[in-house]
């Protein structure tokens, strides 16, 4: 999550190859069943937006989907996921039509970042204890299931800034591999507006998080959410609705964070998504 940075110019072209490209490896060949329509192409860490009838049934990995008056539903794609089967079943259908369909993977970036202090790469248990209640709270927040299709309108970039870290990059502190980045780091001065990149209820604020500092998720429908990490100032209170473009606080380096940035992340429920995908260029 802090927007750390690895040593030496071959890790930094490696950061920015990885930030202005996808390396497809495997391209999907097959079709959804008919009646449905997909909007972005099925690819690791994308968030999927689709078409039916109102009042067909649809099921992505056997996992039933909400589907609103306009017959849109959306799921998300993992990192690792290389597979997913989608069905569905249209009013009158006796039984549910599936493909299973393969997902396009991706090439991460790796970056090696040695000489920390230890206790940044390893918590003491009482600070293991502290990261796990924090993270439960955020991912109570990622439960819920709103009418609301507030995902379906454009996402709009949530702050001006340089891109600092990347979706889906694997980092090895001091020679030890830690979990994937999972979201999309915009470094900018303190005091630089976070914005609404969609509409949606702010579903949780926390003002001190051991390793996220000042955080804030906001919800967008479906299981659509977002989650705004390191800031400076929260501008918002639960169970606030917000329309896109109005302001959610400001970027800072709270929690564990070697500069001031905003994490960006961006879930379907549990599935960790690239917001990066979503954004205009």
């Amino acid at each position: 999550m802090s927007a750390l940075k690895s040593r030496g110019n071959e890790g930094t072209r490696a950061l920015l190859l990885a930030g202005l490209a996808l390396l497809v490896t495997s391209v999907p060949a097959a079709t959804p069943p008919d009646g449905l329509t997909l909007d972005a192409p099925l690819r690791q860490g994308q968030l999927v937006i689709g078409r039916t009838e109102p009042g067909a049934r649809v099921s992505v990995d056997a996992r039933n989907l909400r589907i609103d008056d306009q017959g849109r539903f959306v799921f998300g794609l993992g990192r690792d996921q290389l597979r997913v089967v989608l069905c569905l079943r249209l009013a009158g259908d006796k039984k549910a039509r599936c493909a299973g369909l393969p997902v396009a993977s991706r090439r991460y970036h790796i970056e090696r970042v040695d000489g920390l202090p230890p206790a940044t790469v390893n918590p003491d248990p009482a600070e293991q204890a502290r990261i796990e209640r924090e993270a439960a709270l955020i991912a109570k927040a990622r439960e819920r299931d709103d009418s609301r299709s507030d995902f379906a309108e454009a996402f709009r970039w949530p702050a001006r800034g340089r891109i600092s870290g990347v979706y889906g990059s694997q980092r090895v502190l001091n020679g030890n591999p830690k979990s994937p980045h999972m979201g999309l780091d915009i470094a900018a001065p303190a005091g630089t507006p976070i914005l609404a990149p969609l509409p949606g209820v702010v579903t949780l604020v926390h003002a001190d998080m051991l390793l996220t500092g000042r955080t804030v998720v906001l919800d967008h429908g479906h299981g659509v959410s977002s989650v705004y990490l390191h800031m400076h100032r929260i501008e918002v209170r639960e169970g606030q609705y917000l329309r896109r473009g109005e302001p959610v606080g400001t970027i800072g380096m709270s929690g564990r964070a070697s500069g001031p940035h905003l994490h960006l992340g961006l879930n379907w429920f549990e599935v960790k998504l690239d917001p990066q995908l979503l954004l205009p260029p």
